[in-house]
């Protein structure tokens, strides 16, 4: 009996210390409950009822999409258009990041203006920008026209390369910034070691500021890759009817053959198609970042 007593004013003793502890975990995950509401109101719950219109009538939307060769053909030219707006965004964007965190001259704030301004610019603005340089009666015909490389104005509009240029232009920043992060966290002095070790300059950034680096490329490829595949006004005004991609092909669905069902399942593969960007962008940056200053 006095055992029990004692156990009895032990564990009264330990309540209050219990209740605040329980109360400081309530209190440590409260605000979340906000941001918790936030997605499962504007992001599970839509992506279910899109998965659910998708799955209508035994998949058959999803059949049709992966047998029927014209949905075929928009889902290869979607991905293989991303991929050239991804390579090109890379090949230019790498240049430019490392002029921006290796060279300080006074153009580094001009070129960090120009790099960032478009970002600050309205997405309809920037795509209306190029229809102006591109039409037939445009600043590029003209300007080709007086310097007398063409003889009459050419088609560039509603063609696959303008919607290629106007991607580049969207896109590049990212890419450009990606890369410029990791760049910056490179210690020079593993650069400056080789280079007095008798490498070259190439052989020094081959060997070492690329492959320190590639976690910046992927993660730019990536995202850049990602965004094209769901950019939708740019190829609308810039393509046409030309270069129909998987948005332009949604829209069509949802907007004039009222098609849900199909529409929704095009929309499920955009959807898978960026989950597996970020896993892949998650799986190939997961190394450790050796010779990397803290």
């Amino acid at each position: 009996m006095a055992q029990e007593r004692v156990d009895k004013l032990e564990a009264a003793s330990l309540l209050p210390e219990a209740r605040a502890h329980r109360a400081r975990d309530l209190g440590r995950w409260l605000p979340l409950v906000p941001v918790l509401l936030f997605l499962l109101g504007f992001f599970v719950a839509p992506i279910g009822e899109l998965l659910h219109r998708s799955a209508t009538d035994g998949s058959s939307a999803y059949y049709k999409i992966f047998t029927d060769t014209y949905y075929l053909a928009v889902v290869g030219r979607t991905f293989m258009l991303s991929a050239v707006v991804t390579a090109i965004s890379t090949l230019l964007g790498y240049p430019v990041a490392y002029f921006l965190v290796r060279h300080r001259s006074r153009w580094h704030r001009a070129l960090i203006v120009i790099l960032l301004l478009p970002l600050l610019t309205s997405l309809i603005m920037r795509t209306y920008g190029w229809q102006i340089v591109l039409a037939r009666q445009g600043l590029l015909n003209t300007l080709l026209i007086d310097l007398g490389v063409i003889d009459a104005p050419i088609q560039m509009l509603q063609t696959y390369s303008a919607v290629v240029i106007g991607y580049v232009h969207l896109f590049i920043p990212f890419s450009v910034i990606s890369i410029a992060s990791v760049l910056q966290t490179i210690d020079l002095r593993i650069e400056e070691a080789a280079v007095s070790l008798g490498a070259s300059r190439f052989a020094t950034f081959r060997r070492i500021t690329l492959p320190l680096s590639i976690d910046g490329i992927v993660t730019g490829a990536l995202l850049v890759f990602m965004m094209c595949n769901g950019a939708f006004v740019t190829a609308l005004l810039l393509g046409g009817n030309s270069v129909i991609t998987i948005p332009l092909l949604i829209y069509q669905q949802f907007t004039l053959t009222r098609d849900f069902q199909t529409g929704s399942a095009l929309s499920t593969v955009l959807l898978a198609s960026s989950a597996l960007c970020l896993f892949l962008q998650l799986s190939l940056t997961r190394k450790p970042y050796q010779g990397r200053a803290l």
